[in-house]
């Protein structure tokens, strides 16, 4: 009788040198998360509050929608999730996008390990990342920008696994597809990135990889995920286009000459690191550390061009630097392959330029996260000839808008708490409560709410508050924050009465310039129409 047989299973055994990678990489990416938790509760203790456009994501939360006039729905989905995950205090809001700077370490971590790399290539391109004062920056609060670097990298790595054979097309398309559509719900730069990952593949042999039914169903699930939000732009009439016609016609933002925009990437990325960034790029062009992956090395040209054709914010290149930090460590792996270091494969393989990294980091760190008290601040930089960039046209003060934008808020609602109440019961329940932009009435939904949970909602007409109108308010009894001269409102409001504040020195100029008044009957000659309030700015 001849032996029965059975099918037998082959097990491969897991791949060792990526279980090093995921457990260093996820050692990191810990470590980042601890360290921008650190940072947050450092500075809140020094008195910096929550900032500016945090107020407006977590009133965007409260009015989830499938867009926003200046940004994707991603964030407002974040803030809400935060918030009801966390709580509403500074610490708990910023939560997510440490999580992302997190996740960015690990993903750069990965995509060394990917191309190629040991742990001397994967260690020194997460502390390139770690030290990074954009980085360090955009992972500090809660915003869109954290989780960027995020979309973008899960893209590249998909990409990169497939190339090398270590994903399917089917998995990897479905993956890069999904993360891509989510990324353009992030925020519309996604669309460059991936215009700048087209082109790289299309310029290179890899560009096999495009023409494959599972690449059709990766791009189809990308469009059917973005498509909501082209859906709400075009239902509301394109509102976002309008926000960047309005703010290019008034030049909201500071535009760079070619030689300025260069130059801001070595500063934003950290002076020293370039030597790590541009060795990636310059190793995935040449393809001899790293073969088959000229397409990367294209992709960072060709979104260059692009983002300083458009007169972009500098860092808005940001999202795309781990891959060519990933790069740049694989470039020094092989440059010193000799060395006894890279040779035993020790984590910290480059002692004296991983040094030199985390210790000037330490100097410049107060230009990325506000670590110093603001006088303080003000007396180091000047010391050490430090220069905060200014990326919009607005008057600032002492501090750079990214600091100063986090002062002067909890003054301003104060003073309309007073207003409020000196109203009578009746008359708290029909005023209006204007903000001259969204960051004060985010203030006064936050803040003003925290402190009288009957204060009623606040109106504005920027962006995406005028959206959600006056919930009904009476425009004859109105709390304003605005700029206009006691004169000027007196030609709209019978009774102006302003309203005694406390200033902070540190706020933005502008924000110490705005008087909070009570106003009450609006004057027969001056009817009042929301339409004529909204500003897409």
């Amino acid at each position: 009788m001849a032996a029965l047989r059975t099918p037998s299973t082959i097990v491969r055994p897991a791949d060792p040198a990526l279980r090093y990678a995921l457990q260093l990489a996820a050692a990191f990416a810990i470590a980042r998360l601890l360290f921008q938790f650190a940072l947050t509760v450092w500075t809140t203790h020094l008195g910096y509050g929550y900032f500016r456009d945090e107020f407006y994501y977590l009133a965007c939360g409260h009015h989830l929608a499938w867009g926003y006039v200046d940004h994707g729905p991603i964030v407002a989905v974040q803030a809400r999730l935060g918030e009801m995950l966390f709580g509403s205090s500074v610490f708990a809001i910023r939560i997510l996008s440490a999580l992302a700077g997190a996740l960015t370490i690990f993903l750069t971590g990965i995509i060394a390990w990917s191309l190629g790399g040991r742990r001397p290539a994967q260690s020194l391109a997460m502390i390139g990342v770690f030290v990074s004062p954009q980085f360090i920056g955009t992972d500090g609060y809660l915003s869109m920008n954290s989780w960027e670097a995020v979309f973008w990298m899960a893209c590249v790595l998909a990409a990169i696994l497939m190339l090398r054979g270590r994903w399917s097309e089917r998995n990897g398309w479905i993956f890069f597809g999904i993360c891509a559509g989510i990324g353009l719900l992030n925020k519309p730069s996604m669309t460059f990135f991936l215009i700048a990952v087209g082109l790289g593949l299309l310029c290179t042999s890899s560009r096999r990889m495009l023409f494959s039914r599972w690449a059709a169903l990766g791009i189809a699930l990308m469009i059917v995920i973005a498509l909501p939000n082209v859906l709400w732009q075009i239902h509301n009439h394109w509102p976002t286009l309008e926000f960047l016609r309005n703010g290019a016609r008034d030049h909201k933002n500071i535009a760079l000459n070619p030689l300025q925009f260069f130059l801001a990437q070595f500063g934003g990325m950290h002076p020293v690191n370039a030597l790590l960034w541009i060795s990636g790029i310059v190793a995935l062009l040449r393809g001899r550390s790293i073969k088959g992956m000229r397409w990367l090395g294209l992709t960072y040209l060709f979104f260059y061009v692009i983002m300083d054709a458009l007169h972009a914010k500098d860092y808005y290149l940001q999202g795309i630097y781990p891959a060519f930090f990933a790069a740049g460590g694989i470039a020094w792996e092989h440059l010193f392959a000799n060395s006894r270091s890279v040779m035993q494969g020790r984590i910290l393989a480059f002692p004296i330029f991983e040094s030199i990294l985390v210790v000037t980091g330490l100097l410049i760190l107060p230009m990325a996260s506000p670590v110093l008290a603001p006088q303080d601040w003000l007396r180091y930089t000047k010391a050490m000839h430090l220069r905060a960039d200014k990326m919009e046209s607005m008057e600032t003060g002492p501090l750079p808008q990214f600091y100063a934008d986090r002062f002067g808020f909890n003054e301003q609602v104060d003073a309309v708490l007073t207003a409020w109440r000196s109203l009578s019961p009746a008359d708290r329940q029909r005023v209006c409560i204007f903000g001259k932009d969204y960051g004060e009435a985010g203030a006064i939904d936050l803040l003003g709410h925290m402190r009288e949970p009957d204060l009623p909602p606040a109106i504005s007409g920027q962006n995406s508050y005028w959206m959600w109108g006056t919930h009904g308010c009476d425009p004859n009894l109105v709390i304003a924050i605005v700029s206009d001269s006691p004169q000027a409102v007196g030609t709209k409001y019978e009774s102006v009465q302003a309203i005694p504040r406390a200033d902070n020195p540190w706020a933005m100029p502008f924000e110490r310039h705005r008087t909070v008044y009570l106003l009450r009957d609006r004057k027969l000659g001056s009817p009042f129409d929301w339409a004529d309030e909204r500003f897409y700015y």
